[in-house]
């Protein structure tokens, strides 16, 4: 998974999101001004940088435009008109998300920048089973599994998402799609679909009235 740098001064929301993306899998450095930027990237390899603007001793936009290090960013931040999002995308922003913002919206947004810039996980392995995320495919005891579409985007949600719980709503918009007509009863019927097919049983927890879990050793 990816090393990342979080440069957030407000320490609430910093540690929150160093939680959330340690519970999938990346490593995460916190630093909460943007001078500390600077010394973190001497000390580290980065994969990404989620940036604050408003930061003390020097802001994000000047961070970016003084940064000579080619490393993803993602601006997180409160400002959110339309001037502010063209001007850190303009200096140079992969991605620009405003505060308050869902933590499951955060991650996606992490994994979809990482994707483009070719430092995403290719591949995941629990117990005797290894998924292929970039191929598509998943291997029981090393013996190809066959999954419908669905299925397979269920398992990549879960993966991606492992050890936070996400609704059967959730599931159902990542899987079929925001349009689908259906409802969170086809989500229990695929889980229980991958669940016997990869006896993964007791890895994918059922969370009370809410949906589901990959429970993964941090």
């Amino acid at each position: 998974m990816a090393h990342i740098l979080i440069a957030e001064d407000e320490a609430a929301i910093n540690t929150l999101i160093e939680k959330n993306l340690t519970l999938v899998g990346h490593t995460c450095v916190s630093v909460f001004d943007g001078e500390a930027v600077f010394d973190a990237i001497e000390r580290h390899r980065f994969d990404l940088i989620l940036l604050d603007i408003m930061m003390p001793k020097i802001d994000g936009f000047s961070v970016i435009a003084e940064l000579r290090e080619d490393i993803p960013i993602i601006f997180i931040t409160a400002r959110g008109s339309v001037q502010d999002r063209v001007h850190g995308l303009k200096l140079g922003a992969d991605d620009y998300i405003v505060k308050p913002f869902d933590m499951l919206e955060l991650s996606a947004r992490v994994e979809s920048v990482l994707r483009r810039a070719g430092k995403a996980a290719q591949g995941f392995a629990l117990g005797n089973v290894t998924v292929d995320l970039s191929g598509r495919q998943v291997f029981r005891n090393g013996v190809p599994q066959e999954f419908t579409p669905q299925e397979f985007l269920l398992i990549e949600a879960l993966i991606q998402n492992r050890n936070i719980a996400l609704s059967r709503d959730k599931l159902l918009d990542i899987a079929w799609g925001y349009d689908y007509g259906g409802d969170t009863r086809t989500v229990d019927v695929h889980i229980h679909n991958i669940r016997k097919k990869l006896g993964w049983e007791t890895v994918i927890k059922t969370v009370y009235k809410l949906g589901y879990r990959l429970e993964v050793p941090v």
